[in-house]
């Protein structure tokens, strides 16, 4: 399995080359194009409560993808659902990742993904308490909303990031959980709630833009579009319009 990022750092698109009968994962939907020779199977990986457990609290789908080269090979494009970067990860034994929910998309087939409970650090944080782990062998590719940049820290080096902007990062990294501000008033005049500090030893991989804030943007537009606007130009003249 090789991988080729294309298209970004705006719209990025992670071409995944596999080699003769080669078998590759990927988030359900993810698929851009792919040739016709590969073969592509869907199903509940890891079996139905592993799958549920995956879908409802890790927010990945309940059905993992699979694509499967023929003799000569083959090649599938995933792409993420929001604008921004991709990038891979090179897995190897015995050092895991976490993921955020809705990052993940794709890996070798020697990558295992299952849902662990990341305390109630994570569950106050964006993760709903639940968390994606990775560990195998092989490239897995993360999606993000907005641009990738990758933070090595060195062992008791410590970086404070809003929840939101969290991508992926190495088990051996320690995380926690704070407020950002002093009290509720001070919160509410910055803007600011909770954020993680990451300590190293180990690598963080960050979002430049975060998601949750675009979801609010959205939802205050749409709440302030003409009451005689209805429809979808109701919908495009509060997104685009100014009272």
């Amino acid at each position: 399995m090789e991988v080729q990022n294309r298209q970004g750092p705006a719209f990025g698109v992670a071409r995944i080359t596999m080699g003769p009968h080669e078998r590759i994962k990927a988030e359900s939907g993810a698929m851009m194009a792919t040739v016709p020779s590969v073969t592509v199977e869907a199903k509940a990986e890891g079996g139905v409560l592993k799958s549920l457990k995956r879908a409802a609290l890790g927010g990945e789908s309940f059905f993992i993808t699979s694509y499967i080269a023929p003799a000569e090979g083959g090649w599938v494009d995933v792409a993420a659902r929001l604008p921004g970067d991709t990038q891979v990860i090179d897995l190897v034994p015995g050092q895991p990742w976490f993921v955020q929910k809705g990052s993940w998309l794709a890996s070798a087939d020697g990558v295992e993904m299952d849902t662990k409970w990341g305390g109630f650090k994570n569950m106050f944080g964006s993760e709903g308490g639940f968390i994606l782990r990775a560990e195998g062998n092989g490239p897995m590719v993360v999606a993000a909303y907005g641009a990738i940049e990758a933070w090595d820290l060195a062992p008791g080096q410590t970086i404070t990031l809003d929840t939101g902007h969290m991508v992926a990062y190495q088990e051996s990294v320690h995380m926690d959980l704070r407020k950002v501000t002093g009290g509720l008033v001070q919160t509410f005049k910055s803007g600011e709630g909770l954020v993680f500090d990451f300590t190293g030893p180990g690598r963080v991989l960050v979002q430049t833009r975060n998601p949750n804030e675009f979801l609010s943007f959205i939802g205050a537009a749409l709440g302030t579009g003409n009451s005689s606007g209805g429809g979808a130009g109701g919908v495009v003249g509060g997104l685009l319009g100014r009272d």
